[in-house]
């Protein structure tokens, strides 16, 4: 078996394959090649598993995308994508050979970063990767959706005014992208959508031409700041792809405006962040209901003291780390000084504070889960008593990371 690049003419056989790992059939592209979800493929980046008489037999893939980080930072990453082995070689190292090479080849290309979505939980750990933010599906009875004002709201003076007005999926392409946009570069987790993927109808809704209504939320003065692209299905449910909004006060009214849509017996919220307050906005407490409660963007770092170096810190503090990375057979412990929101990060011989492995630093590095939980569940070794609370305090953000960009 030999791995290799892809060029613009394999194509097809990337996708065939690719389809055939996963017992799919590739559905049928537009005029132009657009509005299917590997329209936006990058083959430069992509690779073949073949076996010696030149059959693919496994894929691999990679997007380039820009990753916001904790203060606002944005970096280039990979997006790792299309990874499939055809049933017949399953279980004979050819994944293992292929994850190897791309994240080889992708420090080569001077990367510290590269995120996925895992199709199945067990898969991807080995590779070095760990689960870095979540999101849930909040599902409202309309005839509890009714929400609340606080009384801290009630007494501030009133928000700024706003509209909210509904357009069909193909009349607001251009705003969909500017207001991702600008949303993506201040939450921490998020992706960009490069236009190709919007030109391109790459995706899923709300960039994928599929048709969708689109509730877009203007500011007092007329600027598009904004949207929930939604969908009317069977039984009665009112289907909210995704909600992106540049402040709370504008996603209050779009779920507003949604929880008050006629003729609906639910709306279900598809990406919600964990914690988020819509849930405690409802005059009803109970009446949210949460489900596929899961994780979504997994992290893996590939250069250790860049990516620590890389993201804003939000507390001062010290630790070392024992970094273990068995799948490219590293070892290494560094030392973390945190001081006015920069870090240094330098190979050190000191005692650790905890010892980890590099999928769960991954794990920790967006600020999406606690350090102190992973030493609970005996993934982190902690070797002095206040190293977890340490590390919870200086690996905590000040916004919760969020990815509700698929790929």
């Amino acid at each position: 078996m030999e791995t290799r690049p892809t060029t613009d003419q394999d194509l097809d056989s990337f996708v065939d394959t690719l389809h055939a790992a996963f017992g799919r059939f590739p559905e049928t592209r537009t005029e132009g090649g657009g509005g299917v979800w590997w329209a936006a493929l990058e083959m430069d980046r992509n690779l073949f598993a073949m076996t010696e008489d030149g059959r693919p037999i496994g894929t691999a893939g990679a997007y380039s995308f820009e990753l916001t980080l904790p203060g606002e930072i944005l970096v280039p990453v990979s997006g790792v994508t299309a990874v499939g082995v055809l049933p017949s070689h399953r279980r004979q190292g050819v994944l293992s050979a292929m994850m190897r090479h791309q994240l080889t080849e992708l420090r080569a290309r001077g990367e510290f970063l590269s995120v996925l979505l895992a199709s199945e939980a067990l898969i991807y750990r080995r590779f070095g990767y760990g689960p870095a933010t979540y999101t849930q599906r909040l599902t409202v009875p309309r005839h509890q959706g009714a929400l609340a004002v606080p009384r801290a709201r009630a007494a501030a003076e009133a928000p700024a005014t706003g509209s909210v007005e509904v357009l069909r999926r193909a009349e607001c392409g251009e705003i969909l992208e500017e207001v991702y946009d600008r949303y993506r570069r201040t939450q921490p987790g998020a992706l960009s959508r490069p236009h190709r993927w919007w030109a391109l109808g790459a995706g899923q809704p709300p960039i994928a031409p599929a048709p969708r209504y689109v509730a877009v939320h203007r500011d007092a003065d007329g600027v598009p700041d904004g949207y929930a692209s939604y969908s009317l299905g069977e039984p009665d449910t009112l289907t909210v792809d995704e909600t992106i909004a540049t402040d709370d006060a504008v996603f209050t009214a779009l779920a507003r405006f949604v929880l008050g849509h006629d003729l609906v017996g639910q709306v279900v919220f598809k990406h919600v962040p964990p914690g988020h307050p819509l849930r405690w906005q409802l005059a009803d407490s109970r009446a949210g209901e949460v489900s596929n409660d899961t994780d979504w963007l997994w992290a893996r770092l590939l250069d250790v003291p860049r990516a620590l170096t890389s993201r804003g810190w939000f507390m001062d503090g010290e630790l070392v780390l024992d970094v273990d990375d068995p799948f490219l057979d590293e070892h290494d412990r560094y030392l973390l000084t945190v001081r006015d929101g920069k870090a240094e990060c330098v190979p050190t011989d000191r005692e650790p504070d905890l010892s980890l492995d590099v999928s769960d630093l991954g794990s920790v590095y967006l600020g999406g889960t606690a350090p102190s939980t992973l030493v609970r569940a005996g993934h982190i070794r902690a070797h002095n008593p206040g190293a977890a609370t340490l590390a919870d305090a200086l690996f905590r953000t000040e916004r919760a990371p969020h990815c509700l960009h698929w790929f």
